[in-house]
């Protein structure tokens, strides 16, 4: 059974700084490049940025890059998400997600999402 979970998150002040962990299971990780989605209150799915599956390209949101940075170890089958400088507008749920073998972006499994709020 695939499964993906989520933690790290948590309420920061402007300008902190957090990091998300994904902890995998059920699939051969390595085999997948995988995702982070976000959802502010009140609006659809946000795609934030997408790491392949040695870890060796990533790819970023054009508004977040330079502020986030998603990582991988495939020893520990687990995905990592780095958010610097964080603004009011980080404010979501964010979740990791896994896509269907040979895509890149069509998602078949999500993890349960981990709340961040930025706010003072």
């Amino acid at each position: 059974e695939v499964q993906l979970v989520e933690s790290g998150g948590g309420l920061v002040q402007p300008g902190g700084s957090l990091r998300l962990s994904c902890a995998a299971s059920g699939f051969t990780f390595d085999d997948y490049a995988m995702s982070w989605v976000r959802q502010a209150p009140g609006k659809g799915l946000e795609w934030v940025s997408t790491i392949s599956m040695t870890g060796g390209s990533t790819y970023y949101a054009e508004s977040l890059k330079g502020r986030f940075t998603i990582s991988r170890d495939n020893a520990k089958n687990t995905l990592y998400l780095q958010m610097n400088s964080l603004k009011s507008e980080d404010t979501a749920v964010y979740y990791c997600a896994k896509p269907r073998y040979g895509t890149r972006y069509e998602y078949d499994y999500w993890g349960q999402g981990t709340q961040v709020t930025v706010s003072s």
